[in-house]
Parts: structure tokens; C-alpha cells; sequence
């Protein structure tokens, strides 16, 4: 502190303002520069999208992009287990009329179009009359991530937790199919939901619709869930009942799944011909320069599945580590290709790589756990990565996407961490 005698003698003296022209001269040259990113690429960026806390119903705390639409994002902490607990799992809606409730009494799943047999199934039908089945898939918002894209693209800039994985129980989509009779001349399988809303304007956006093609293999995998970890859906992640799809990424898991259609036509609508479509490359990447020239065909998400990622949970890189002490390097892998075999953490920022024990295994399109132990021998800063590669040989790469969608991201992960020396 500086009483005003003592300021004004400095000021006589001419030491305050000494002392004050390195830091003036510092931000002025810093104002010279560009300033550095904390949600891009770099080897520690912002895990979560930095957003307040909010609490929903049926929901704890999470971290709220918009509301409304409604985008919830799920803390890094949730991403200690296999399982996403329902209470924490993120939210991520297109339009802003979405059900605060359903009347299972009126309520019905239509299945309609180019069928023998038109259905219109109650809950019960659904629950007595189909043989349930379950299986773990860990559902994924196409711009998980987003935040991380070079240049900086438009959309919800999540950080890592658009995301989780959960346990699905319900009737196998290809019993329903098979109930109403699909017709020759089938092209694709269109699924819609009960949220409406205002899209994009004058582009027919206001209902939410997504198909799959009639030959997609994923359509055999699919299962039109009433159960998610045992539980009834939360209202905000689909309740009654939500088409899952293993190994896709959400934008296809229909929420308040209420129409199935049998289409003779591929479907046209806003979110299948405008929307959610990434360069039809190897790795849906190309370049801002080729977008804005034109050279860049598209084809629907839908046509890929998620690629290969893992993520560090813990640590997290707010406390320091000690030296001598074990500390455990742990989190999650998938893949929406197949089960993954291998993880593997660098302790120097990926120039070496050491095998980390895999957890159970709960089906090829489930998060896996790992858990790598680390006794620092040495104080200083370290940057942790970890990689994960799934049965078909698919390894994450080094090296980020680009798409103006902001979708598909993978690259490795990175997170720095302190040591210090106990004494």
C-alpha cells in the first residue's frame, strides 16, 4: 500500500514513474502481438468450453452454451468411469420448442412411408411386445471439440465433453422395420422427433429430420432405447424413447423419436442436404482457401463413423504432482470403428510412447477406461499425451482437421503438468 505522503514523494523523485515505464513499455509491445488462443490447438488448451454452470431439471450442473437452443456441456470430472451417469450427461438441441413433458397415454411411435403394415406403437407395445436388447455406445456430438479448430469456425465451441457413454435398453430398429414390412423401392430410413422450432429461416428447418441410407449396416446395430443406465430417458436426452446408433455420431440419435418413414426418394430436407455434411476426403479435411473457391464436395456425416480419440481426465493440471509419489495417468478411449486395443501416454509431450492397462471391456462401441502409473522422478513441467488405437488399426493422428463445419476432431491429446519437490 501507498499513502498519499509516500506517493507523492515518489512522484517527486521520479521513482514511481521509473518503475512503472518497463511494465508500460511491456504492454505496449505485447499489444503488438497476437494474442495467444486458450481454446485452440496448443498443448494446453481449456478441457471444458469455458461457459457458467447451470442446473436443469433432472440435470446436476453443467456447463450451458446456449439456451436455446439448449446446449449443455458435461464436466471433465464425469469422464472418471465407463458409464455417464444420466444426471450429468450433456444436452445438445437444434431447435428451441422442445417437450417439457410427454402423455404416455397418447403417445405413439409411427412407422409409415413405403411399408406393408403402417404401426403406430404405445410405450407398452414397445416394452411387451419386442424383445428388448442393450448395449453400451457412447453417443458424440459431431462438433465436439470445436473449440480446438485453426481457423476458428462458427457453431457451439465445445470443449471435450459433448459426449458420454451410457448403457441402451430397448427394440432392435430392424424388429420394428421388419413388424411394418418394408417395401421394395426403399432408399432410405427417415427418423424425426417431437422438437420444433426456428431453424435457419426460409429453409424448412423447423422440424429436425435425419435418414440413413436403406443399405447402411448401421441400421442393423440400431436401437430405439426406452432404458439409458437402467433408467427412464431423461426429459432432456430424449424421454420416452431416442434412436441410438453405435458408432455414428448424434446428430442421428433422434431425441423424442416419434416417426420412422420408409422413403422411396433420398431425403432432402435442411439437415441432411445443407447441413451436417463434411468434405467427402479420407479424413473430411481440406482448407478455408478450397471452401471458398468451391472445390469441396460434400457428402452427409452419416457416411462416416466417429473416428478413434482418447482423453486425459486425470490430472487435470490444477495441482502439482510430487516427486517420488505415484500419480495415476487415467481416462477414456473409443472409436466408433471398433473396440479399442491399445492406449498408450507419453510423459514428454509424444516423443516416447508406454503402454497404459486397459479397463473392462463393455462392447466395441463403449468408452474404455485406462490408467497408466507415473512415479516423477524429477521436478519440472512435462506435457502428458495419451492415444488410443481401436481393433481395425485406426491410431489417432498428430495432426488436427479442418472443415467449416468443425467436425471430426481427434487429434491428441495434451495436458501439462507441474512436478514439484518435496522438502
Amino acid at each position: 500500500m501507498v499513502n498519499r505522503r509516500r506517493l507523492l514523494k515518489l512522484l517527486g523523485t521520479g521513482s514511481l514513474l521509473g518503475a512503472l515505464r518497463p511494465a508500460l513499455a511491456q504492454t505496449s509491445a505485447q499489444a503488438e502481438e497476437a494474442l495467444p488462443t486458450f481454446t485452440g490447438p496448443g498443448p494446453n488448451p481449456y478441457w471444458n468450453g469455458v461457459n457458467p454452470f447451470v442446473t436443469y431439471p433432472q440435470k446436476l450442473p453443467l456447463l450451458r452454451l446456449t439456451d436455446r437452443p439448449v446446449q449443455l456441456e458435461t464436466p471433465r470430472h464425469y469422464f472418471r468411469t465407463a458409464f455417464t451417469p444420466n444426471e450429468a450427461f450433456y444436452v445438445r438441441y437444434h431447435l428451441d420448442e422442445i417437450p417439457n413433458e410427454v402423455d404416455l397415454t397418447k403417445w405413439r411411435l409411427q412407422v409409415e412411408g413405403n411399408v406393408e403394415k403402417p404401426l403406430s406403437l404405445s410405450f407398452q407395445d414397445l416394452v411387451r411386445n419386442f424383445t428388448p436388447v442393450s448395449i453400451a455406445a457412447v453417443n458424440q456430438c459431431s462438433g465436439n471439440s470445436r473449440s480446438r479448430f485453426q481457423p476458428r469456425v462458427p457453431g457451439g465451441q465445445w470443449g471435450n465433453g459433448a459426449m458420454g457413454n451410457a448403457l441402451w435398453t430397448g427394440v432392435r430398429l430392424k424388429d420394428l422395420l421388419k413388424a411394418a414390412g418394408v417395401k421394395p423401392g426403399t432408399v432410405q430410413i427417415q427418423f424425426e422427433g417431437l422438437d420444433r422450432g426456428r431453424g435457419p429461416e426460409n429453409l424448412g428447418s423447423g422440424r429436425f429430420l435425419k435418414s440413413l441410407d436403406w443399405d447402411d449396416p448401421a441400421l442393423d446395430e440400431a436401437i430405439v432405447a426406452y432404458l439409458m443406465n437402467g433408467e427412464p430417458l431423461p426429459m432432456l436426452n430424449g424421454f420416452p424413447v431416442r434412436l441410438v446408433v453405435p458408432g455414428k455420431f448424434a446428430t442421428y440419435w433422434l431425441k423424442h423419436l416419434t416417426w420412422i418413414r420408409a422413403l422411396t426418394q433420398e431425403d432432402k430436407n435442411f439437415w441432411m442436404a445443407t447441413a451436417y455434411r463434411i468434405p467427402d476426403t479420407p479424413n473430411g479435411s481440406t482448407t478455408p482457401e478450397d471452401v471458398a473457391a468451391g472445390k469441396v464436395k460434400t457428402v452427409p456425416i452419416g457416411k462416416v463413423n466417429m473416428p478413434v480419440r482418447s482423453f486425459i481426465v486425470d490430472p487435470d493440471g490444477s495441482y502439482p504432482l510430487v516427486v517420488g509419489l505415484p500419480a495415476k495417468v487415467r481416462g477414456v478411449a473409443f472409436s466408433g470403428h471398433g473396440k479399442i486395443v491399445k492406449v498408450e501416454v507419453s510423459l514428454d509431450g509424444g516423443q516416447t510412447w508406454r503402454q497404459a492397462a486397459l479397463g473392462p471391456d463393455y462392447g466395441k462401441y463403449s468408452f474404455r477406461t485406462y490408467e497408466f502409473t507415473w512415479t516423477p522422478t524429477a521436478p519440472g513441467k512435462y506435457t502428458l499425451a495419451v492415444r488410443a488405437t481401436d481393433e481395425k488399426g485406426n491410431v489417432q493422428p498428430d495432426t488436427g482437421v479442418w472443415n467449416p463445419g468443425g467436425y471430426l476432431w481427434n487429434k491428441i491429446e495434451r495436458q501439462e503438468v507441474v512436478v514439484i519437490a518435496a522438502r
